[in-house]
């Protein structure tokens, strides 16, 4: 029969060892995650600059002369309004037609009906409500916006796929 006195010792280098091997292996996971967070990021930037890319061709096929935002909203207003600058909080009612960069058109107020939103209150997406805020009543505008300010990396579950820069063509109809 085995007696603790003899054992112990075992014991005692089996116990340093785990506790040594537990120890590089909670270091291998820090550093792991920090070169998995530094991957996506590189994916990321990647994923964007070319979107961003994308975006900038569609732009010169058409000739278009749009402005860009902070954010990457490029916008051109084709028809000047008259009526009054949209603000946070009032309630925009638009016509508008949405397609993809390759010409597909998604949804339109033709088939769907006008569109109404509180500014500022979200249910739209992020690109939208930026854009509202630079019209008056009356404007038509041209809308090009990147995922990110769009239905991102899932899509709308619908028509929009994954990772789909948008562009909606709008007419901002009425503001209350």
């Amino acid at each position: 029969m085995l007696r603790l006195n003899n054992i112990a010792p075992y014991f005692l280098v089996f116990f340093v060892l785990l506790v040594s091997c537990a120890d590089k292996t909670a270091k291998q996971n820090v550093i792991n995650k920090k070169e998995v967070e530094e991957s996506l990021m590189k994916v990321n930037k990647k994923m964007v600059k070319s979107e961003d890319e994308q975006i900038e061709d569609f732009i010169t096929r058409y000739s278009w002369e749009m402005k860009k935002t902070g954010t990457g909203l490029r916008y051109m207003i084709y028809k000047h309004g008259s009526g009054a600058l949209a603000a946070k909080g009032q309630v925009a009612k638009v016509n508008f037609i949405v397609s993809l960069l390759n010409g597909e058109v998604c949804y339109s107020s033709d088939a769907e009906g006008p569109k109404e939103f509180q500014i500022g209150k979200g249910g739209v997406e992020s690109g939208l409500e930026e854009g509202i805020l630079l019209l008056k009543t009356g404007d038509r505008v041209k809308f090009i916006i990147p995922s990110h300010l769009a239905f991102g990396l899932l899509g709308d579950t619908g028509k929009i796929p994954a990772k789909a820069a948008l562009v909606y063509d709008i007419e901002l109809v009425e503001l209350k």
